[in-house]
């Protein structure tokens, strides 16, 4: 083979190798969540979404990638003044989406400097119209007014504000001492509060100890009463069926003997003998004046009489011996 042949297939080779490098180095791949912005011949051309692609050399060129993926942007602290002339420093965190990447890609500049700017614009107009008590109770009034101009604003720039936070709101140093102080002394007046209510409490429970303690107390007092009076009561019932007891057996007693009596027909010197021993227990008591009946007068002359006679008997005795 000639030596120019070898030449010429050398240089085929070496196209062919070149081609083949050129074609698969314009074979893209596009990853999950990345879009890629195509222009051709200097013009925008489409927009590459997930997935395989082949791009024109020379013709086409990969103007962006954009990241689809929600962003967070950190500003630094911006100076703010307040309604009542109080400068402070507010610096914010914006959370956003891309939605349209030519947009994105030919809307403006720099986007993120743009949102940087806005959002510190927007900021400064919202907090002039407040005054500081009110800008430091009032965040989410604010993040809420702040998202809603930025998503409206970078709208043109295919760029969706999801959210915005006010990371650290810092007043000047001597508004802050005050605040501390403030603070301190809330925080003292409620620890007072606090303590107040918790000695309060604490007599409240002591008392109600107490008046729980009298209540149990005059309760056992008024128990041991009742059983008391009940014993008492008791005791005098006992007494009294026992007193009546008596009477009944006494009167039993009498009615037996009178029946008794009765049933053995007495004699007149039977009956003259208990009328005289009725007599002589009611001289024995403090009567001064005793009337003597009839049937006694007569008994005691015989009475008289049979112990006139045994003393007769008993001396006659004596003298003999």
């Amino acid at each position: 083979m000639e030596t120019g042949g070898i030449i010429g297939i050398i240089i085929l080779v070496l196209v062919a190798i070149g081609l083949i490098a050129l074609a698969v180095a314009n074979i893209k791949i596009v990853p999950q969540s990345k879009a890629y912005v195509i222009e051709r011949l200097g013009a925008y051309s489409q927009t590459w979404g997930t997935g395989i692609h082949f791009k024109i050399p020379f013709i086409e060129r990969i103007a962006k990638i954009v990241s689809m993926k929600e962003q967070v942007v950190d500003f630094p602290p911006q100076p703010v003044i307040t309604k009542d002339n109080v400068t402070m420093q507010i610096d914010t965190i914006v959370f956003f989406q891309i939605t349209d990447p030519k947009l994105y890609a030919y809307g403006v500049e720099n986007p993120i400097k743009a949102i940087e700017n806005l959002s510190a614009t927007t900021l400064r107009n919202i907090i002039g119209e407040m005054e500081l008590d009110h800008t430091l109770t009032s965040r989410d009034i604010i993040n809420s007014k702040i998202r809603s101009i930025l998503d409206e604003a970078t709208d043109p720039w295919g760029i969706k504000v999801n959210r915005v936070e006010l990371k650290n709101i810092l007043p000047p140093p001597e508004i802050q001492d005050a605040m501390e102080k403030q603070m301190k002394a809330e925080r003292q007046r409620r620890e007072a509060i606090l303590r107040a209510e918790g000695e309060k409490a604490s007599k409240v429970l002591v008392a109600q100890g107490q008046k729980e303690s009298q209540i149990l107390a005059a309760e056992g007092d008024k128990q041991a009463a009742i059983l008391h009076a009940e014993a008492v009561k008791e005791a005098k019932i006992r007494e009294a069926e026992g007193e009546a007891e008596a009477i009944r057996t006494v009167q039993q007693a009498e009615a037996d003997a009178i029946r008794m009596i009765n049933e053995s027909a007495p004699g007149d010197a039977l009956i003259a003998l208990r009328g005289l021993e009725a007599f002589a227990k009611a001289a024995d008591g403090k009567a001064t004046k005793i009337i003597i009946p009839s049937q006694i007068q007569s008994l005691a002359g015989l009475v008289t009489s049979a112990a006139e006679l045994v003393r007769n008997v008993e001396n006659r005795e004596t003298e003999k011996q």
